[in-house]
């Protein structure tokens, strides 16, 4: 990447502002471009990881579950599982999310004496909107929102479920599901053995999705997941059993990764010589680069204070802006032969692009996606009508009630005197884009014409052509769109 000297005009290898920079200090220049479509841009990483498109969802208890798991995964990117979740139930998700099917989604059923009450409670629990009315294994009815309107919430589900269905063969191609379903008018349709049993669900645009997006499998051709252990007690022992369970990334993870604590864990991880990238973090600089590298680490996770939940910066003055952070640590991590994740401050399409610019191999998201379907929280209604989920830091007061389950009364209740991170937020829903995988359409949309913009064909092509500059807030301001007239 280059930058672009406001006062002469010439491309440097550095910025010529004497301060760090957030994403909203820079803007990219376009370049002569050979690259003639979004789609012949190759967004897959070269860290090792599996990605094919750069994203990965943070280790967040409000934002990484099972759903957002097999969902991301399944359009190429990956999920980090929290380290404060019980290891048996770490297991239990790798092993769900590696059965899940690389085209079609997990459907929610019911049976045909259950509730249209029933039906409401999971209707949200999943983007496609749906419930599958089974009767002894087969799809006998499909039961919608708006099948649950206006009708009393203790009649059965027979009563109010469409009745008639289009069913999909479980080895039909994305594209000929795709055109079933727009010939049938029909938003989704459950999928099914030869057998007629239901597998799954497909909707008209995740069929579509399937022809645009390659999903993160691993070797045997499932779907790939990363798992998080933290740097006290037995980290070996923790990260040893999350390997049996499968996961493809190992996070080492910590909010100042740049520690003896961190080392220390890094060298026990290495230790048991995984076949699988180890992640550690977080750091800001250089110097916390080299050690963690030395220590063990694949990939850097890059970041203090830019998160939507982080409250580290107000706290104690301590962090750095992120745009900056990314630039100098990905430069290191690349002179050793080895990665960076950019984690938090992206609010933007742009900012993704911009992350992968300054040289991170993935990008991390938390907050932006705690407000899906696919989060783990339960969907709740504001006093306004709008939809929102609940979302939290993973240093907050409410995480380190959460981690500290099994600690006693006392030592919970020192550590809840230092927090570093808001313990509730709400997270709302946006009508227009209210699933992950519509926040994803949008983002890798962005990404891909900025790669265009820049004449590169891939990420690695990106970092190397990309010309930035540094601009005011108005300059900020002045790229926004104007919703109304002004």
């Amino acid at each position: 990447m280059r930058f672009l000297n406001p006062v002469t005009g010439e491309l440097d290898a550095r910025p010529s502002a004497p301060y760090d920079l957030t994403y909203d200090d820079v803007f990219m220049i376009p370049s002569r471009s050979a690259v003639g479509s979004r789609q012949a841009v190759d967004l897959s990483t070269n860290d090792g990881t599996g990605t094919t498109i750069p994203l990965v969802v943070a280790n967040m208890t409000a934002v990484a579950g099972r759903r957002m798991a097999e969902t991301v995964a399944r359009r190429g990117g990956i999920v980090a599982i929290p380290q404060d979740i019980p290891i048996e139930v770490v297991s239990e998700v790798v092993g769900w999310v590696k059965q899940r099917h690389l085209v079609h989604d997990t459907a929610v059923t019911l049976a045909p004496s259950a509730t249209v009450a029933d039906a409401i409670s999971l209707l949200h629990k999943r983007a496609h909107g749906a419930v599958v009315v089974l009767e002894d294994g087969k799809p006998v009815g499909v039961v919608s929102e708006a099948d649950c309107k206006g009708v009393d919430r203790f009649a059965s589900l027979s009563a109010v479920m469409s009745k008639e269905l289009l069913l999909l063969e479980e080895s039909v191609d994305p594209r000929e599901a795709f055109e079933k379903l727009s010939a049938g008018h029909r938003k989704l349709a459950p999928v099914v053995d030869g057998r007629g049993d239901l597998v799954g669900i497909l909707t008209r645009k995740a069929a579509l999705r399937a022809t645009l997006y390659s999903p993160a499998v691993d070797a045997d051709g499932k779907l790939r997941i990363a798992a998080t252990v933290g740097i006290n007690g037995d980290v070996a022992g923790k990260a040893k059993a999350l390997l049996e369970a499968g996961a493809d990334v190992l996070v080492v993870d910590t909010a100042h990764g740049h520690q003896e604590s961190m080392i220390n864990a890094l060298q026990a991880v290495r230790g048991l010589d995984p076949q699988v990238p180890i992640v550690a973090g977080n750091v800001v600089a250089a110097d916390g680069v080299r050690d963690l590298v030395e220590a063990g680490a694949d990939i850097l996770k890059v970041g203090v204070g830019p998160g939507a939940m982080c409250t580290t910066r107000m706290m104690t003055g301590v962090g750095r802006p992120q745009f900056s952070a990314v630039l100098e640590c990905a430069a290191e991590a690349r002179r050793l032969g080895k990665h960076v994740w950019a984690d938090g401050g992206v609010r933007h399409p742009r900012d993704v692009a911009m992350a992968l610019a300054a040289g991170a191999s993935n990008v991390m998201i938390g907050s932006w996606f705690a407000g899906t379907y696919e989060s783990p929280g339960d969907l709740q209604t504001a006093p306004d009508g709008r939809q929102y989920k609940e979302s939290f830091g993973m240093a907050s007061a409410r995480a380190v009630r959460n981690r500290t389950a099994e600690e006693s009364d006392y030592d919970r209740a020192r550590k809840a005197l230092f927090e570093e991170g808001i313990s509730t937020s709400r997270m709302f829903l946006d009508p227009a884009r209210p699933g992950v995988e519509d926040l994803i359409d949008s983002i890798i949309a962005g990404v891909r014409s900025s790669c265009t913009y820049a004449g590169a064909d891939s990420l690695e092509d990106f970092h190397r052509k990309a010309v930035v500059g540094v601009q005011s807030a108005a300059g900020f301001a002045e790229g926004k769109p104007l919703h109304a007239s002004w």
